[in-house]
């Protein structure tokens, strides 16, 4: 009976052992690891939000930069035609080419196939000097407004006897762009509030003034004598 004694005690302390280990531990150990994997998760996650946050930051430092070439884009190609707008930049560049002619004729806007933008079909006449003629292309090539030069001829004009000798006359056929995808007629919602089309004059770009004429005053006619 003595020698059951200690065994049973070491029978029963095992069984202790083994139920702290399977209470105790073992759950200690799912937490640990469970721990674990949550620190993996939140690590990777720390990893994602830096990379997120650098790209934002670059973002920020571009902003500037990038805002400045949207309100260049929206310069060249504005959100209305502004026909009135396009026609004194046209003018401003015949009077800085030093032509002796410019006449600007807009055509009606037609709405892409990609529905974005219409396009300005437009004829542009100017005369004048070989080099004057030049440097007004160069100015057009610069011009605020985006432009594409669809086609180009060259000719004479002016005789000796016309006092024209050595000119040249330049028509183009230009294209301009706009956002407005309603700018035409027919279009649906309709034309842009102040973007009808308008009747531009051909104007020389130094018109030359004339004297006005001198208008003799009227003759007072003497008063009709009563009884007469």
């Amino acid at each position: 009976m003595n020698r059951r004694g200690p065994l049973i005690a070491a029978v029963v302390s095992g069984v202790i052992v083994l139920l702290a280990a399977v209470l105790i531990v073992l759950p200690k150990k799912s937490e640990v690891g469970k721990a674990h994997d949550d620190l993996l998760t939140a690590q990777s996650e720390e990893a994602t939000l830096q990379t997120q946050l650098k790209v934002l930051q670059d973002a920020q430092a571009a902003a500037p930069v990038a805002q400045k070439q949207i309100d260049k884009i929206q310069k060249q190609i504005p959100s209305t035609a502004d026909l009135p707008g396009l026609f004194r930049q046209l003018r401003d560049v015949a009077n800085l080419s030093a032509v002796d002619f410019f006449s600007f004729s807009p055509g009606t806007p037609v709405t892409d196939a990609s529905a974005t933008f219409s396009t300005l079909g437009s004829g542009i006449v100017v005369t004048g000097s070989y080099f004057s003629l030049e440097e007004f292309l160069h100015r057009l090539e610069t011009l605020r407004r985006a432009a594409k030069v669809t086609s180009i001829s060259l000719a004479a004009s002016g005789t000796e006897t016309t006092g024209g000798a050595g000119q040249l006359q330049m028509q183009l056929q230009v294209e301009f762009f706009t956002t407005d995808t309603s700018a035409g007629p027919g279009s649906l919602p309709g034309p842009t509030q102040g973007t009808a089309p308008v009747i531009l004059p051909t104007v020389s770009p130094t018109p030359t003034e004339s004297p006005s004429p001198e208008i003799p005053s009227p003759t007072e006619s003497p008063s009709a004598t009563p009884g007469a």
